[in-house]
């Protein structure tokens, strides 16, 4: 039972794939589908992982590079199927955000500190789930533009903010002669 958590954030991974395969067949219902799920996934293992102490190094990595696999894979096929340039500017603004969160996390792990998750990168996460919902329930004739556009910008805008929140909160601990040890932390990085 320890390891269901990390189980739940491999699960996960593998959802990337079978969520792209299943939107670029036009199986858009589904798609919704494997998304939503994946999203509970990632609460759930959150939730487990907290409450009975089976935070792992593991965990810590696997968890949010699966969040942010399948957030990056979603935006670009809803760009590939809107053919929308807003849509390509929200995709190419996470991507420039995660690459600048990869080269911080690296920073940090190289002097044995791991960032902690916060409030931003929740708020950010949960932003980005439902602007996603939304975009793929417009693959479904409902008419969700501009709302999805709106929550994806404003998704986006708390990505930036949670990125500048870890850096002044999180990343000094990394230059502290004091570091914390990647064991000696709980959680992982969300945002």
């Amino acid at each position: 039972m320890r390891h269901l958590p990390n189980i739940l954030s491999g699960i996960r991974l593998i959802l990337v794939g079978v969520f792209v395969m299943l939107f670029r067949a036009g199986r858009y219902l589904p798609a919704l589908c494997v998304f939503v799920f994946a999203f509970f996934t990632d609460v759930l293992d959150g939730q487990i992982a907290r409450a009975n102490g089976w935070v792992s190094n593991i965990g810590k990595l696997l968890d949010p590079l699966a969040d942010k696999l399948m957030t990056l894979a979603a935006l670009v096929c809803i760009y590939m199927g809107k053919q929308k340039l807003a849509y390509l500017i929200l995709f190419l603004l996470v991507a420039i955000k995660e690459l600048l969160m990869v080269i911080g996390g690296a920073f940090m792990a190289k002097r044995k500190v791991v960032a902690m998750s916060a409030w931003p990168g929740k708020i950010a996460t949960g932003l980005f789930a439902v602007g996603v919902m939304l975009s793929l329930l417009s693959f479904l004739s409902l008419r969700v533009e501009p709302y999805n556009l709106i929550i994806l910008g404003a998704a986006t805008a708390a990505s930036y903010f949670a990125m500048i929140f870890y850096a002044v909160t999180q990343l000094p601990r990394a230059f502290d002669k004091k570091t914390v040890s990647i064991e000696s932390v709980g959680e992982h990085t969300e945002g």
